[in-house]
C-alpha cells in the first residue's frame, strides 16, 4: 500500500479551514491529514486542536509563502506520495482512488493532478490547473479547460488520463523521492508558478506529470491573492522568466526571452488602455526584479534537460487573441 499524506498549507486561513476540512476529512480515509501552518496569528491553530485533534499540525517558524512553506513542512512528514493541497480545496467522495491507481499502474507517474472545477460555479473548470497544465514556446501558461481567463465547461471532455506539462499547486501529487531529487521547490519564488518550475525541473530529469480526469476537486481560488491584485501579476511575469532562465536549453534562452520581454510590454500597454495602471506597474517590477535576479536564477540551470518540445504550441497570445481561438481542443498544435 502506499502511504499518502494529504498537506494542506495554511494562513490565517481559519475560515478556510472551517470551511473545507470536512470534506477532507470524510473523503480522505487512505491518507494521513496534515496542516503546515505558515506561523498564523488568527485562531488557527486553536481551531484545529480544538475541531480535528487528529490532525496532524506542523508549525513553520515563518510565513515563507507556498515554496517555502512546503519545503519546510515536508521533510517531517513520512509517506510515499505528498498532496499538496490548498486549504480553499472541496474534495469528492473516492477522489484518491483514481489518483493511487494511477501511481500503482503507471510507475512513470512522478506527479499527479485531478480535475480541477470551480467552487463557485462547479459546471466550470477552475482557473488554477482545469484538466491539466501546459506553456507556450515563451513560457506563457494555460490548461486543457482554460486559456487566459476563458473557462469551459465540464462536459466530460477531459476525462482521461494524460500526460501534461505541469500540475497545479492547488492540488498536486509527488512522490516523497521524487520532490527531495529536486530539492523542493525554489523559495526564490515565494508564490504562483513555482509548480511549474518544479514540473519543468522534473521532467529535465526524465520525470513525467500526468492528469487524471476521474478525480474530482473544487478549488474556491483567490483567496490569498485574486487575479485583480498587482502583487499576482508581479508574481506571475517575474516567475515566469525565472522559469525560462532556469529550464530552458542554453542556446535558447536568449532569442526567446528577449521576444518574451517584448510580449510582456504589448501586455503592460493593454493594461494601460484598460485603466489597469497598477498592473502595468507590476509587470514593470517584476521585469526589473528579473534583471536584479538574472544571475542568481542563472547559476540554478540543472545539467540535464527535456528533450522533446516543451511547449505545444508556439504562441497562446497569438493563439487566443489573433486567431481567437477560446477552446484547448481548438489549438492547432505546433
Amino acid at each position: 500500500m502506499l502511504k499518502i499524506a494529504v498537506v494542506i498549507l495554511n494562513w490565517n486561513g481559519e475560515s478556510l479551514l472551517e470551511k473545507f476540512l470536512p470534506s477532507v476529512t470524510e473523503f480522505s480515509k487512505e491518507a494521513d491529514i496534515y496542516v503546515a501552518d505558515n506561523a498564523s496569528t488568527d485562531g488557527s491553530i486553536a481551531f484545529l486542536q480544538n475541531k480535528y485533534p487528529e490532525i496532524g499540525v506542523i508549525l513553520n517558524s515563518s510565513n515563507g509563502g507556498y515554496a517555502k512553506g512546503y519545503n519546510d513542512a515536508l521533510p517531517h512528514i513520512d509517506a510515499d506520495i505528498y498532496c499538496l493541497l490548498n486549504s480553499d480545496v472541496e474534495v469528492t467522495k473516492d477522489w484518491l482512488t483514481p489518483i493511487i491507481k494511477e501511481f500503482k499502474d503507471n510507475p512513470s507517474a512522478s506527479i499527479v493532478q485531478p480535475k480541477i472545477l470551480d467552487y463557485k460555479n462547479k459546471a466550470y473548470f477552475e482557473y488554477a490547473g482545469a484538466a491539466g497544465g501546459f506553456i507556450d514556446k515563451f513560457g506563457y501558461p494555460f490548461c486543457r479547460g482554460r486559456i487566459f481567463n476563458e473557462l469551459e465547461t465540464d462536459n466530460g471532455q477531459y476525462n482521461d488520463i494524460k500526460e501534461i506539462f505541469w500540475a497545479t499547486g492547488a492540488c498536486l501529487f509527488i512522490k516523497k523521492e521524487v520532490f527531495q531529487e529536486l530539492n523542493g521547490f525554489d523559495e526564490d519564488y515565494f508564490a504562483h508558478q513555482e509548480e511549474i518550475d518544479l514540473c519543468w525541473r522534473a521532467k529535465n530529469k526524465g520525470h513525467k506529470v500526468y492528469y487524471v480526469g476521474a478525480s474530482e476537486v473544487y478549488h474556491l481560488g483567490g483567496s490569498t491573492l485574486n487575479s485583480m491584485n498587482p502583487k499576482k501579476t508581479f508574481l506571475n511575469f517575474r516567475n515566469s522568466l525565472y522559469s525560462l532562465i532556469k529550464n530552458l536549453p542554453a542556446r535558447k534562452i536568449f532569442p526567446i526571452v528577449l521576444l518574451r520581454l517584448v510580449l510582456d510590454g504589448l501586455a503592460g500597454l493593454n493594461f494601460i488602455f484598460q485603466g489597469s495602471f497598477n498592473h502595468f506597474w507590476a509587470i514593470l517590477r517584476a521585469h526589473f526584479s528579473f534583471y536584479k535576479n538574472f544571475r542568481t536564477m542563472y547559476k540554478k540551470r540543472e545539467k540535464a534537460y527535456f528533450t522533446g518540445n516543451y511547449y505545444s504550441i508556439k504562441s497562446i497570445v497569438w493563439a487566443y487573441y489573433i486567431n481567437h481561438v477560446k477552446i484547448f481542443n481548438n489549438l492547432v498544435k505546433d
